[in-house]
């Protein structure tokens, strides 16, 4: 346990660069203090000490604000960041060295007992602020969640989610890293709040698309009126250009 301990405290300081020394994250971290009683809780739940499990995770969600089911499987150097209003469900799995934010949601969407009923998170993966993860799908290593995200199906290894229902981005993405930029690689990496350089919603990336494909099908249609006209051939009023498209306005609209 205190090996355990000693991980989560190296772990906070790792991620939240307003952690100044062990003790303070010791004595003054949320998430620390639950993950030290959801232990405790969950070793009661395992030599079926049901009661003694769920009286434990009730005085942990009254010290801290975060609820862990005493049955919920939480790995190694598990960062619960603020922490306050995070939700753990009974069958949840948390991979190592992931990081949740507050207001996360790990919950269920069936009513089965006995059933996997809520996510299985990967080994690295972001959970931002206010994002509900909800059935018993996985959510694959290093992926990140958007803050405020839902995610009512399977994430990939590496791919971040967003929006509501959460739209899967590009999971072979890898942002350049920024010039002569003096934050550490394995810093870089880390994705504080699911939050990525570069990240677009795949639906607004989809309506830029058809916009750009519009406004070149009526260049290449004015084009071919004006042969026409040229050529002698009038196709009347019909063929004239409408004025109430504005491409760069509907644009702005989705960005």
């Amino acid at each position: 346990m205190f090996k355990h301990l000693r991980e989560d405290l190296a772990s906070v300081r790792e991620r939240d660069p307003a952690a100044r020394s062990s003790w303070e994250v010791l004595t003054c971290y949320p998430g620390v203090h639950a993950l030290i009683l959801h232990r405790l809780a969950h070793a009661a739940w395992r030599r079926r000490l049901f009661w003694l499990g769920r009286f434990i995770s009730h005085i942990g969600r009254f010290m801290t604000g975060i609820e862990i089911h005493p049955a919920a499987v939480i790995g190694r150097r598990v960062f619960i960041d603020h922490g306050m209003g995070v939700v753990i469900g009974e069958t949840a799995v948390v991979g190592d060295d992931s990081t949740i934010y507050q207001g996360v949601t790990l919950g269920g969407t069936s009513l089965y007992r006995g059933a996997k009923r809520h996510p299985t998170l990967g080994r690295g993966v972001v959970v931002g602020a206010g994002a509900k993860v909800l059935g018993g799908f996985e959510v694959g290593d290093g992926a990140r969640i958007g803050s405020n995200a839902v995610v009512i199906k399977p994430v990939p290894a590496g791919a971040t989610a967003v929006g509501n229902p959460a739209h899967i981005l590009d999971s072979d993405h890898k942002p350049d890293p920024a010039p002569d930029s003096e934050i550490p690689e394995e810093q870089d990496s880390f994705s504080a709040y699911g939050v990525t350089r570069d990240m677009d919603d795949p639906l607004a990336r989809a309506v830029h698309g058809l916009l750009d494909h519009a406004t070149d099908t009526d260049r290449r249609f004015n084009l071919l009126i004006e042969r026409l006209a040229q050529a002698g051939i009038q196709l009347g009023p019909a063929a004239e250009p409408k004025d109430d498209f504005d491409a760069d306005e509907l644009s702005k609209m989705v960005e």
